[in-house]
């Protein structure tokens, strides 16, 4: 997928590859949101390996992407997840990811998805 950052085109598979070089997360998946300023801003959604996130962890990936691409792809949000949506063929579903990091309600096909009890924490999560 690419995103559209203030007129530039970014990679989500970019941003994601530089937050998994951190050697504190397992997983992650970016999505883009609606934003006043740059028209869609960069949400990740972040799988650590152990532990939970906080704070000072959000300022350090937010400052890992940013050395690793460049202050343009600076994370608007990160949130902490268990787990991000997938299908049973192992595959994220970015389009629900983009309906919670826009705060909307999914009206998506949901019948592909692997566990629905990762949905509705992140629903759970984002109220």
């Amino acid at each position: 997928d690419v995103i559209n950052v203030s007129g530039h085109r970014l990679s989500t598979m970019e941003v994601e590859s530089a937050l998994v070089a951190h050697p504190k997360v397992a997983e992650a998946a970016v999505v883009g949101f609606p934003h006043e300023l740059k028209g869609e801003g960069i949400c990740c959604f972040v799988t650590l390996k152990s532990g939970e996130g906080d704070d000072s962890l959000k300022k350090e990936l937010t400052q890992h992407v940013r050395t690793q691409i460049g202050a343009l792809a600076t994370p608007d949000q990160i949130r902490f997840a268990a787990a991000v949506p997938k299908t049973r063929s192992g595959k994220i579903m970015r389009r629900l990811l983009r309906d919670i990091a826009a705060g909307r309600e999914s009206t998506q096909d949901t019948t592909t998805l692997e566990d629905y009890a990762v949905l509705a924490k992140l629903r759970s999560e984002d109220e």
